[in-house]
């Protein structure tokens, strides 16, 4: 039976475990097997939302070993950290507790087939103490970490009984993640209030945003970036731009004219890189931030074998130049969609399909304030989306990655959930 090995569960891999076990391995026409270092899985996205408390990860979270079992594939529970092409084998690292006793030795896994989707890590771009001093927003640990680490700040001001408490947040990084959990954070102050932890008022939460580029939102058009812009003014959040970091220390982020910005919580949302195991993966080919080079065919333009997908994928955009499919969560859905389809033509021994990155436009949440974005397609061109309609369209995207792993009908069963949780219990985690 042709073995197809998934090496990462996010949205893309994921999703392409689960389209393959439901076709492909519910016909045993072939032996799919997912593997990813931790046990559930949980929407990228949604992190700026845990990081600030607003999100019940426990209703969020995706188990893993129940998911294989409802769709038809394996899950293998590792972290990869080499190749062997020669004999078709991933190498999975040794596997130990939280005092470092090994509980399971190295080992291989054999593949026919082998998709990469292993995501990106934080960019620093060698900043002096960004690494050591800023919390990164890459995995569900580190956004509860921020989290808690948010939460101990309230409680002691709050056990101190005083109402002058501060707390001084520095955002590095002005795109959709950093401006998100700016707005998510000043609603969060708010609830924290009105629930009684008043020794830090809403005013006393200073958050400031730092770009190194000259608007917020960079990736965006100024139709929706100045908005945006104007909405975080207004709701208190400082926003620097033209204003690249230049070091980090434990109190202060050092502006490149100079500036000292106080912070006592800071967290480093201003770029991506591939995890860094992939560069000289067994002479795979790479590009300068680690990401695997692929054909449009999505497979490596070393290997037939090995295909790649999302923010780990150097492809190609296709419009004539030498730019890539920029890291978006829609550009891994797509892809996924396209390689569910391709790899079951490799089985028929037919061509492979071409991926060719199509924009649907951008949203972006500003908690219960406001959101904006754009949607584009063939009929109507670019439009703009502002207030309620805009967050329904935000909100459905988060759906449909839901309805791609459960169904409709689990899919309506999780809203309906969510709507009676929501008058059950607080609007903010407070533990």
């Amino acid at each position: 039976m042709h073995r197809i090995l998934i090496v990462g569960g996010g949205a893309g891999g994921l999703e392409l475990a689960t389209r393959l076990g439901r076709t492909l391995g519910k016909k045993r026409r072939a032996q799919v097997t997912l593997v990813d270092a931790n046990l559930t899985h949980i929407w990228k996205p949604l992190l700026h939302e845990v990081a600030a408390g607003s999100l019940n990860t426990s209703e969020n979270e995706l188990n893993y070993v129940a998911q294989a079992k409802w769709n038809h594939f394996e899950f293998e529970l590792g972290s990869m950290c080499g190749l062997d092409r020669a004999n078709k084998r991933v190498l999975l690292a040794p596997m130990t507790d939280e005092n470092g006793t090994e509980l399971v030795p190295p080992r291989t896994l054999d593949y026919d087939s082998l998709v990469i989707a292993v995501g990106s890590r934080t960019n620093f771009f060698n900043t002096p103490g960004a690494a050591e001093h800023c919390i990164c927003l890459d995995s569900l640990q580190q956004a509860e970490n921020f989290h808690q680490k948010l939460l101990n700040l309230y409680l002691s001001a709050h056990a101190r009984r005083t109402a002058d408490g501060t707390v001084s947040i520095a955002i590095v990084g002005a795109g959709a993640t950093g401006v998100e959990l700016a707005a998510e954070l000043n609603h969060a102050a708010r609830e924290l209030a009105a629930y009684g932890l008043k020794g830090i008022q809403p005013q006393n939460m200073a958050i400031t945003i730092i770009e190194a580029g000259p608007k917020v939102l960079p990736a965006l058009p100024d139709r929706i970036s100045q908005p945006v812009h104007a909405t975080l003014n207004k709701l208190g959040i400082t926003v620097l731009t033209s204003a690249p970091v230049k070091e980090v220390t434990a109190e202060h982020m050092l502006i490149g004219d100079g500036t000292l910005v106080p912070a006592v919580l800071k967290v480093w949302a201003a770029g991506v890189r591939a995890p860094a195991f992939l560069k000289d993966l067994d002479g795979l080919e790479t590009n300068r931030i680690d990401q695997l080079v692929v054909r449009p065919t999505l497979q490596t333009t070393r290997d037939d074998d090995i295909f790649v997908l999302g923010d780990c994928a150097a492809c190609p955009l296709g419009d004539g130049s030498d730019k890539t499919v920029p890291p978006r969560a829609q550009a891994a859905h797509q892809q996924a969609s396209l390689l569910a389809k391709s790899l079951a033509a490799r089985l028929d021994g037919k061509p492979l399909p071409e991926y060719r990155y199509k924009d649907y436009g951008s949203l972006v949440s500003l908690s219960s304030f406001s959101a904006v974005g754009n949607l584009m397609g063939n009929l109507m061109g670019s439009v703009k989306l502002e207030g309620w309609l805009a967050r329904m369209f935000y909100v459905s995207l988060y759906r449909m990655h839901q309805m791609a792993l459960y169904g409709l009908v689990r899919t309506g069963l999780l809203m309906l959930s969510d709507r009676i949780g929501r008058s059950t219990e607080p609007r903010l985690k407070l533990h």
